[in-house]
């Protein structure tokens, strides 16, 4: 039996990972989640097959309170049975930088990294030896794909955390908020670096991935966006927005994605020597070299010790 935590797995692609993951006859996945919405019911099976398991657990990524909760009961649930992947994949972007969540944190970086990089800190103690972590990025931390969205700068942990202490942060909400998104996900590549290293997983042999979906429209992330920017979010994720593949290579489908994505965590899909970044494009798992900046050992450390302070843990 394969026993697999996830986080983002109630809509878009994650909905179709744990639905890939549910029906597997060898696996047992517990699902974090804050609401059970009647598309998750209807894609996820409540009672697959019998060799098979789902159990959804309350988890709030916007409250470490809850992220302490949650490992709780998955510990609780497991008892003495490791965990084999653990999925980070939830995640969100805003139109600014405005919202804080209950423990003051702006609420991007809080939920894309700062809850994530918690759980897998909890629950590290009760991975496998040879468990796989993923944590799920995007293209858009790497100023070499093109983006339109703005190019993070920095990955302070303080900084990301309380923006308004940022003296470079832009005027501008939208692209204030396009920054916490990317820099969330450098901060993600960032923690596949650290958990490959052993001198944060030791004794464990982690396979860490930062896992890039490319361009996955239809999903719940545009849903804090403005209504013309969900509406076209929407709109491309339908078969409306197929001829964006031809000249788009990021473009995938969320069944695409999804069956990357549980492919990654059962083990199916594996990374070549000394890579850590997936990158889906046109359906086709790659593995790119890293960013300059997501390849900079003194910017992983800085960040695994600066969030360890902002969730309250040791170093």
């Amino acid at each position: 039996m394969t026993t697999i935590v996830m986080t983002g797995g109630t809509s878009g692609f994650g909905a179709t990972a744990a639905e890939r993951l549910a029906t597997s006859p060898t696996t047992r996945l517990l699902l974090g989640a804050r609401t059970r919405t009647a598309a998750t019911e209807s894609r996820i099976p409540a009672t697959p097959n019998p060799a098979a398991a789902v159990e959804r657990l309350p988890l709030d990524l916007t409250s470490l309170e809850s992220v302490h909760s949650f490992a709780a009961s998955v510990r609780d649930r497991l008892s003495d049975t490791p965990i084999d992947a653990l999925i980070l994949n939830a995640g969100i972007i805003r139109p600014d930088t405005t919202a804080r969540t209950p423990d003051g944190y702006e609420t991007t970086f809080a939920v894309n990294h700062l809850a994530h990089y918690l759980l897998a800190r909890l629950l590290l103690p009760h991975l496998s030896d040879t468990a796989t972590v993923i944590l799920t990025t995007s293209g858009t931390h790497d100023p070499a794909t093109g983006s339109p969205l703005a190019t993070p700068r920095h990955a302070d942990a303080h900084l990301l955390a309380h923006p308004d202490q940022d003296p470079a942060l832009d005027p501008r909400p939208k692209k204030a908020g396009e920054h916490a998104y990317t820099a969330s996900k450098l901060c993600a590549v960032l923690t596949a670096r650290a958990l490959s290293d052993p001198r944060h997983t030791h004794p464990h042999l982690l396979t860490a991935i930062a896992f890039c979906p490319g361009q996955v429209f239809g999903t719940g992330l545009a849903h804090n966006l403005s209504l013309p920017l969900r509406t076209a979010w929407r709109l491309l994720g339908t078969p409306l927005g197929r001829p964006l593949r031809l000249v788009n290579p990021n473009f995938n489908t969320r069944a695409e994605a999804g069956t990357t994505l549980a492919a990654l965590a059962l083990g199916h899909l594996t990374p070549p020597d000394r890579h850590l970044y997936a990158a889906l494009r046109r359906g086709t798992l790659t593995w790119p070299a890293l960013s300059p900046q997501a390849g900079k050992d003194e910017l992983s450390q800085a960040l695994w010790t600066d969030s360890a302070k902002l969730a309250g843990l040791p170093d």
